[in-house]
């Protein structure tokens, strides 16, 4: 074979292996869209401009496949709505030219969540991106540390291809920014990571849990200790259960328990786990999502960014709550605590804890890390500025990107945004247009949270379990009623899919509230990055909200 051949012949290989990495989406006329979109999701963060690209074909050829439907949907007919109104501000608008140059913040991403929210239709996608957005963002981590610690520096030349360069020390000095252009913008963006990072850590510690007790349950136990059991990796359980499907009920003298053969039987031999060739090492899923957890609280808390710091303990506490983690409840409410109290607390206590709490934390939350600050960096007066403009103009606003050069002109200081989107939407366009744009992404929110708290009813598991017969023991020999077993088993995978995907829902649910709650104190809007990904979580829960209740709609009539 010459080497001609062999060359295509190792890019034909690359091109299929690479290609079964692909997540099969559930409308074949939507898996090429789906293809660049998972590309694009996984290198946004690193190479913007093929990331960007990916998520630009994936939102083409979803509309070229789709567009009769995105068209008729009532919440693309409200953004269509919104657009209107946006425009009218841009025509009062103080200056022009730079009310236009502001709708690029947000026109093209009315049109990517009409797109994706008919491309992202169920949890298992949800999953997907999840997995995505976290390996995503190891990059990031391992970039912001070198910057931190070691002094690393981007290479100005390769600036055009990233789309970002390293800036020693961070962007404010002392503070980690990595691959963006400002520590805040970082902080926003770990936090959705840190969010979903969690989600998919409680998925996986869960299946462990769940796999070591099933285990104990339905093998002999001279074979295998219960402990031993509860170790079984996770990736042997993802391919157990991925090779689960129920199985009809043999009928006749053929459907005596005693008759089910091994192959039908979906529980791999304790001897020979099913092996995942994604992740050989034992356990590496939730080893992996550990450190991803870990590393991005880590950079988070070097971001400096107290709005991050608030929001990722806030999210921890919903997890715990959600999961019933009681001692993390407990160790998370006194640590927090602990730090508030070294801040805010009466005296004595206050100095006593400043003894143990370092200042990073205590000086930062005061404020004393950065004293005698100009008062027009002061968000205070940020805010009331904006407020004014929005008073003199409540109706159309002053027009997109016109807070900057009207407050540069009376305060003398050049500001990119009030640090408060509803201020910096009030001020710009109006406060109906910002009235109208809350209520429709309040809308798909409030859908979302009434999915998740309705999500037995719209997304029942299709078998429910029985009670589990216990092993009879014959002359020193377990037997296990297999047929009981099986179905057991299959009821119990479907109720462990609806829990583990509603777990995920939850996530996201509580990355883009994270990502809300940041926005009222700070602006990520103008970070290509940061809002595609914001936009991707709205289109995301209002897509899957939208087929799960369809789903739920046609079972009921059923």
């Amino acid at each position: 074979m010459n080497i001609k051949h062999r060359l295509k012949l190792a890019a034909k290989l690359t091109l299929k292996n690479f290609n079964n990495r692909f997540q099969k989406h559930s409308d074949r006329a939507l898996q090429i869209p789906w293809n660049f979109a998972q590309i694009g999701v996984l290198i946004f963060p690193i190479i913007p401009i093929l990331g960007a690209l990916g998520l630009f074909l994936g939102l083409v050829g979803t509309w070229k496949q789709k567009l009769g439907q995105i068209t008729s949907r009532p919440i693309n007919r409200g953004f269509a709505i919104l657009t209107v109104l946006l425009a009218i501000a841009t025509v009062f608008a103080n200056n022009k030219i730079q009310a236009i140059l502001g709708l690029g913040n947000l026109l093209p991403f009315f049109i990517m969540f009409a797109a994706f929210s008919s491309l992202i239709q169920t949890p298992a996608q949800l999953r997907q991106l999840s997995w995505l957005l976290v390996i995503g963002s190891i990059p990031v981590i391992i970039l912001g540390l070198g910057q931190q610690f070691l002094g690393w520096s981007g290479i100005i030349q390769l600036q055009p291809i990233f789309g970002w360069t390293l800036e020693p020390q961070g962007n404010p000095p002392g503070r980690m920014a990595s691959v963006f252009m400002y520590a805040n913008i970082l902080a926003c963006y770990l936090t959705i990571a840190f969010i979903l990072a969690l989600g998919l850590w409680i998925e996986e510690n869960g299946k462990m849990g769940r796999m070591g007790e099933w285990n104990c349950r339905v093998r002999p136990p001279t074979r295998r200790t219960c402990q031993r059991e509860a170790l079984m990796t996770s990736e042997a359980h993802s391919s157990w259960r991925s090779s689960c499907a129920p199985v009809p009920a043999p009928t006749g003298g053929e459907g005596d328990s005693s008759k089910i053969s091994d192959a039908q039987f979906p529980i791999p031999n304790s001897q020979s786990p099913i092996p995942n060739p994604q992740f050989p090492i034992p356990n590496s899923p939730l080893l992996f999502l550990s450190l991803a957890v870990a590393g991005n609280a880590l950079c988070l808390i070097f971001t400096n960014s107290r709005n991050a710091w608030g929001i990722a303990v806030l999210a921890a506490l919903a997890f715990a709550f959600y999961a019933g983690y009681k001692k993390i409840l407990g160790a998370v409410f006194s640590a927090v605590g602990t730090v508030f109290l070294s801040a805010f607390g009466p005296e004595p206590l206050r100095q006593n804890l400043r003894r143990i709490v370092p200042a990073f934390f205590w000086a930062r939350l005061t404020d004393e890390m950065f004293p005698n600050r100009p008062v027009a960096t002061l968000r205070t007066t940020q805010w009331q500025f904006a407020w004014s403009m929005t008073q003199q103009r409540p109706w159309t606003g002053w027009g997109l990107r016109n807070f900057t050069p009207l407050y540069e002109a009376q305060m003398q200081q050049w500001l990119g945004h009030p640090h408060s989107l509803i201020l910096m939407l009030t001020a710009e366009t109006g406060i109906p247009t910002t009235l109208f744009f809350v209520s429709l992404v309040g809308w798909i929110l409030a859908r979302g949270v009434w999915l998740l708290l309705n999500w037995p009813l719209l997304y029942p598991a299709d078998t429910a379990p029985n009670k589990m017969a216990a092993p009879e023991i014959e002359d020193g020999e377990t037997k296990v009623d297999r047929a009981s077993v099986f179905y057991n088993i299959n009821g119990v995978i479907s109720q462990e899919i609806e829990g583990g995907d509603r777990l995920i829902f939850f996530s996201y649910l509580l990355a883009f509230g994270g990502c809300t709650l940041f926005n009222t104190v700070d602006v990520t809007l103008f970070d290509l990055r940061v809002n595609a990904i914001s936009w991707l979580l709205l289109s995301a829960i209002g897509g899957t909200t939208f087929y799960l209740m369809k789903k739920g709609d046609r079972t009921n009539n059923n």
